[in-house]
């Protein structure tokens, strides 16, 4: 199954007409995931024909207000049209009582379950995982405490080629076995399993890199990521203001996705004085040639 991703916001600190607020939506091996909900997220999502009552999970990276200030109208606007699934909200520890304090002041009474997953780590962690991927999470260097993201197929078991099957009459235990990636042993003779199986596929990744000045271990944590989302505040003229507000110049970003060896680099998170982000990819093509700037509504499918 393909990554699907869909940019909802790809601008910084305030919403503008032509760029919202940083918020991604994820299709990922049918998990419908929310990344980040800033301001004016839900109508950014009917803009983009993305059905919100389809989310099954949400991360928020950190409590500035352009990640999440969107969240209470939308858990609010999925209660007003029916929502009975329950949701999972991976975030900040602080985020829950946030939310419930709100809820509680307004009297908003959701129709479905909010299931809070506090996120606070030192080194990349896995957050969650099911049959068929898997989240980790990792820190990232900004002015408060904020969490980058990396989800990730799971390693799935092999395939037995048919012809195989038929060719040595394998019976069930040795197919379960090939599928293990184990031998198959016989009386006088073993079959090797690489024999039997099909070659796996590489598994998808997709890294999510938000607000976070240039962090020297994050290559190490989303090595050979299919798609690395990076934020591009600003350019190399303005690297003193990135480095006093917590954020990244394009260089750097395209720096961290080479030293990542990552298939394809997008930029976001752009500052509004940059009515034009062409210097932008230009400064990033230089390091890295694999690279998008970002625009709300754009999508991006890794097969």
């Amino acid at each position: 199954m393909p990554i699907n991703l869909t940019i909802l916001g790809s601008g910084s600190a305030v919403p503008v007409l032509h760029r919202g607020v940083t918020a991604q939506y994820l299709n990922f091996n049918e998990r419908r995931i929310l990344i980040d909900c800033g301001e004016g997220t839900q109508l950014q999502m009917r803009k983009f024909k993305v059905k919100f009552q389809r989310i099954q999970m949400i991360f928020i990276s950190h409590l500035h207000g352009d990640h999440y200030f969107g969240i209470f109208g939308l858990l609010t606007s999925m209660s007003l049209w029916g929502r009975t699934q329950e949701l999972a909200i991976y975030g900040p520890p602080e985020l829950e009582e946030i939310i419930r304090h709100n809820f509680k002041l307004a009297q908003v009474y959701l129709s479905y379950q909010l299931n809070f997953y506090p996120v606070d780590v030192k080194e990349k962690t896995r957050i969650f995982e099911d049959n068929s991927i898997e989240v980790f999470a990792f820190p990232l260097k900004h002015r408060i405490k904020c969490h980058g993201f990396l989800f990730q197929e799971k390693e799935k078991e092999y395939r037995v080629n048919p012809e195989k099957i038929e060719k040595y009459k394998l019976s069930l235990t040795e197919i379960l076995s090939a599928k293990r990636g184990e031998d198959v042993k016989r009386i006088n003779v073993t079959l090797p399993f690489k024999d039997l199986v099909f070659p796996k596929e590489k598994l998808k990744s997709y890294a999510y890199c938000t607000d976070t000045k240039f962090y020297t271990k994050l290559p190490d944590w989303i090595k050979g990521a299919d798609l690395l989302y990076h934020e591009a505040t600003f350019t190399q003229e303005h690297l003193d203001r990135a480095k006093a507000t917590g954020h990244s110049t394009a260089a750097q970003a395209a720096e961290i996705a080479s030293q990542a060896q990552v298939g394809q680099l997008l930029l976001g998170h752009f500052s509004s004085r940059y009515k034009n982000i062409d210097p932008l990819l230009e400064e990033a093509k230089s390091i890295f040639p694999s690279v998008s700037c970002v625009k709300d509504g754009d999508v991006f499918i890794v097969n």
